[in-house]
């Protein structure tokens, strides 16, 4: 039972990480496409069907059936979900080094543009590249990505067993003393 309340927990906490999101991202207009978008200006709702793909500076978000709410204060919460043959994906160009990238995929897709929280769920993968070049890579159930506070947090389902262990996995590349200098 130990085992799987560990596994229920996993937490995987990562040395920090070099860079945060594209700041840039945040003054960046919403290019919307699908094959059906309703707006609703007066509540800030948008509501997307069919080959969703979202654009906002660097930030590339594509699925199946989206939600998009935006804020009084302009902060976007972004939920998008893939189709049983396809994942809805998120890709987002990260400040600092040049060509560094987050990128995941999963059966549904959140961010939270204020908290800077990213939210993958249903057979989900994270990865972390640098010009092409994998760094991190996560699997698991859900995956969490917290730009603020620079963590990752992989979670199995809540009714796993300890027969399905393992039910998270992560690569993390070693975190070099010049990488972490600014």
């Amino acid at each position: 039972m130990k085992v799987l309340f560990a596994a229920a927990l996993l937490l995987i906490a990562a040395t920090p990480i070099i860079s945060f999101a594209e700041k840039a991202d945040q003054d960046k207009p919403i290019i919307l496409e699908a094959e059906k978008v309703s707006v609703n200006d007066v509540q800030q709702v948008y509501e997307l069907d069919g080959q969703v793909l979202l654009i906002k500076g660097s930030i590339i978000v594509t699925g199946e059936q989206g939600n998009i709410k935006v804020d009084p204060e302009g902060y976007e919460y972004v939920d998008v979900k893939g189709s049983p043959e396809t994942a809805a994906t998120f890709r987002q160009r990260r400040e600092g080094l040049a060509d560094e990238f987050m990128q995941g995929r999963g059966n549904q897709v959140s961010y939270n543009a204020k908290t800077e929280l990213l939210t993958l769920t249903g057979d989900a993968s994270l990865k972390r590249l640098l010009q092409m070049q994998l760094l991190d890579q996560l699997r698991g159930w859900k995956i969490e990505y917290d730009d603020v506070k620079q963590y990752y947090r992989v979670s199995p389902p809540e009714n796993a067993k300890p027969e399905d262990l393992p039910l998270a996995r992560a690569i993390l590349s070693p975190r070099r003393k010049a990488t972490l200098e600014k």
